[in-house]
């Protein structure tokens, strides 16, 4: 019964804090008009323990039933957020809630911001849970894996309508400011219960959210407000900073700015962080370093599977400097014996993964060398995951990767249940064309176990990709963990 279901999303509201009680008749009021409904009943209901997934099921399926909206998962998270967007408050009582919030500590105001996030349905809960989470222990630390399930399969109907659809350029992309009660379309996710935080960095206008697919702990999103390109220079370091004197329980890093190393998004100069410690942070410097002129300045080569060069300084204008001048001698830098080269026909290849934090009183700056060289062996990127890992890993590796947090195709649930089927049973892998390119892969491990039973098939694999995520990240280092990489690494370091 719809008046049934719009008291329970009212109460819901109410409830976690993004309704006022004073507005429940306004709330209800503005559900109805969205259903065409002139009439409504306060009936008596159960409105304890609330189940926002439900109420949104029962509502969406009313609307469907209504003709209002067609009954595919594009249409309904289109319509879910408009429902959302009627418990909302406006992005300026968000603002002010915020910063009177941090008045009491930036860590109020971030636990705030984010509950809001959650309670919005902006970060849909009960979607995100269906992510498959687990670790594994490596040379390097214990790295981060995750299977990402809580992006929605579109379906036919949807996405032969999202084809035919008249394409627009507002909002320019998903980053920009204008996406902020966006209603939305096929083609572009409605952001109707999305709020924006404006902060200011290196004396420009920023804005700060939360991703909706929460990759770790207050996986946030710091974002230019204007639409311009990622550029890794001195100005990056400095917002970096800019953001971690506001936020410093929080980590920023920034994806590289070129192809193949760096991420989705190169058309909107953005970084991500979060509250979260990943391996690549308690990864401890292996050969300490002294960079002439820098002598203040600690800095050694991290024990990781790329090439990272940590710098930690009381000052963060020290730090600024010094990655400015690493950055500048590694965009020129060629040493062909170690297979680095500068450019070749004109198109750079060097660049930097920065991620920037604060421990304790000390400003930290990770310095991630890159390169995207490709070669006629490696035709996707020297430095990228070779094709023997494809099976598991063939995307980008980009912030998120490189700190040690693997994001894995949604494919990989399914074909790692077809495969502990088939291990325990012994059934030939090469016959089932789902798993088919897993079966060099599993050669390469199955032995290593006395036996394989249906109680441990699933955490051997688990295992196995987790080991396999590992020499992914070496792929992708253009210094090795190897005497002779080592080597090659100080030889550049000897240039600064």
């Amino acid at each position: 019964m719809l008046s049934e279901s719009i008291k329970k999303l009212v109460e819901y509201g109410i409830a976690a804090g993004l309704t006022p009680e004073c507005e429940r008749i306004y709330t209800t009021n503005l559900l109805l008009e969205l259903f065409h409904e002139s009439d409504y009943e306060d009936v008596p209901c159960d409105v304890s323990g609330i189940v926002l997934e439900d109420v949104l099921a029962d509502l969406l399926d009313e609307a469907c039933a209504r003709g209002i909206i067609e009954d595919s998962i594009g249409y309904r998270d289109l319509f879910d957020a408009k429902l959302m967007n009627c418990l909302m408050p406006r992005p300026a009582q968000v603002q002010a809630d915020f910063w009177k919030k941090y008045e009491e500590s930036p860590e109020a105001a971030t636990e705030y911001f984010y509950k809001l996030s959650q309670d919005s349905d902006y970060i849909r809960r009960y979607r995100v849970k269906k992510d498959m989470k687990w670790k594994v222990d490596s040379p390097y630390g214990e790295i981060d894996i995750t299977i990402n399930l809580s992006k929605p399969e579109k379906d036919p109907r949807a996405i032969a309508a999202a084809r035919n659809a008249k394409s627009g350029s507002y909002p320019k992309c998903l980053l920009c400011m204008e996406n902020e009660g966006y209603a939305g379309h096929l083609n572009h996710p409605a952001r109707e219960n999305h709020r924006i935080i404006p902060i200011t960095i290196n004396d420009s206008r920023w804005g700060f959210q939360y991703s909706p697919y929460v990759y770790y702990n207050e996986h946030c999103i710091v974002f230019n407000g204007q639409h311009t390109p990622m550029k890794i220079e001195k100005q990056t370091f400095i917002k970096l900073f800019d953001f971690i004197k506001l936020f410093p329980h929080y980590f920023l890093g920034s994806n590289a700015d070129l192809p193949i190393v760096g991420g989705s998004i190169l058309s909107h100069d953005h970084f991500q962080g979060g509250h979260y410690t990943f391996a690549m942070a308690k990864a401890p410097i292996e050969i300490p370093v002294t960079i002439a002129g820098y002598e203040d300045v600690e800095a050694g080569i991290v024990k990781w599977p790329l090439a990272v060069l940590r710098i930690r300084c009381r000052d963060e204008k020290r730090l600024i400097d010094l990655a400015d001048h690493v950055l500048k001698v590694w965009r020129d830098y060629t040493d062909e014996t170690a297979g680095i080269f500068a450019e070749t026909d004109g198109e750079p290849h060097n660049t930097i993964t920065p991620i920037a934090r604060k421990v304790g009183e000390i400003f930290e700056l990770d310095l991630t060398l890159r390169n995207n060289l490709t070669t006629e062996e490696h035709p996707l990127g020297l430095y990228h995951p070779h094709a023997q890992y494809h099976n598991i890993k063939k995307e980008n590796i980009g912030l998120i990767e490189v700190m040690g947090l693997a994001v894995l195709p949604s494919r990989l649930k399914e074909e790692m249940e077809i495969l502990a089927d088939y291990l325990v049973e012994g059934k030939d892998i090469r016959k089932n064309e789902k798993i088919e390119k897993h079966a060099e892969w599993v050669d390469t491990f199955r032995g290593k176990y006395d036996t394989i039973t249906h109680e441990n098939v699933m955490d051997i694999l688990k295992e196995e990709v987790g080991i396999t995520f590992t020499h992914v990240l070496e792929d992708a280092g253009v210094y090795k963990c190897t005497e002779e990489g080592r080597q090659a690494f100080m030889k550049f370091i000897e240039k600064l």
